[in-house]
């Protein structure tokens, strides 16, 4: 067993002997998203690296980091194709609700694709607190899991072939489009995300130069973190702290250990 399985295993608290299947890929995906943050500290402190094997193997198995989209989900991809798996990457674009509109970065959203008995199914560890939490068919029928419930169909736009729907428990009562991506276009190498980390660090209208983000998961709802605020989830109970640049070292340390 290579490092890279070794480590994402600790990481995450799964054994070196336990066989990763589809069967038990929801555990996976639960104990990936509740381990490992989505943060964008590396860009907000401007000391990002170039994406490769390496630098996300160090960046988040060694020193324990979390990352974005494009990390997170290589990051998983690499520990699936160690495990049996063939996943694909391919890259979407985000619909922004409060805006009523299309992320304005394209096609920087970045999620796996895995075939089991013949049908396709999205994974993704890399969208904040919106995680289906489980692999979701291409088929249009619906899953459900502790965080929502989450539906991808077939839908033909200018964005790709397919779109994700969400419907997050404590949030929503209606359907909401996550995410449109095009599944027949796959990322060869990782290393074409830096094409993906340059429009994030660059743009504009990225969401995440501008000031720093970090949340999770918890098992009872979740934790996000910014420079003036922390919120908790918990259960159907919201929490909010407004804070300063002292209390936010101390929840980033305390909460998420970055």
């Amino acid at each position: 067993m290579n490092d890279l399985n070794l480590l994402f295993r600790k990481r995450i608290g799964i054994s070196q002997n336990e066989v990763i299947t589809y069967q038990n890929l929801d555990m996976v995906l639960e104990k990936t998203t509740k381990s490992i943050p989505f943060e964008n500290l590396c860009i907000i402190e401007n000391r990002t690296k170039e994406i490769t094997k390496e630098n996300i193997t160090s960046k988040i198995l060694e020193h324990n980091e979390g990352g974005l989209c494009y990390e997170l989900n290589s990051i998983l991809y690499l520990f699936l194709s160690e495990n049996g798996f063939s996943p694909s990457l391919v890259r979407g674009v985000i619909y922004n609700q409060m805006n009523q509109q299309w992320s304005e970065t394209g096609n920087t959203h970045v999620v796996n694709l895995i075939t089991h008995n013949g049908q396709v199914y999205l994974v993704d560890t890399g969208f904040g607190g919106f995680l289906p939490l489980k692999p979701v068919p291409l088929s249009g029928e619906t899953v459900a899991s502790s965080n929502g419930k989450f539906k991808v169909d077939h839908v033909e736009s200018e964005h790709g072939d397919y779109m994700m729907y969400m419907k997050l428990n404590r949030k929503e009562e209606d359907w909401k489009i996550g995410y449109a991506f095009n599944s027949k276009v796959e990322i060869q190498n990782i290393t074409e995300l830096n094409e993906v980390q340059r429009i994030i660090i660059e743009h504009p209208e990225s969401a995440f130069n501008k000031k720093p983000l970090i949340t999770k998961l918890t098992d009872k709802g979740n934790i996000t973190l910014t420079d003036t605020s922390f919120t908790e989830w918990v259960d159907s109970s919201l929490n909010k702290e407004i804070i300063n640049e002292k209390r936010f070292n101390e929840i980033r340390n305390e909460y998420f250990n970055l």
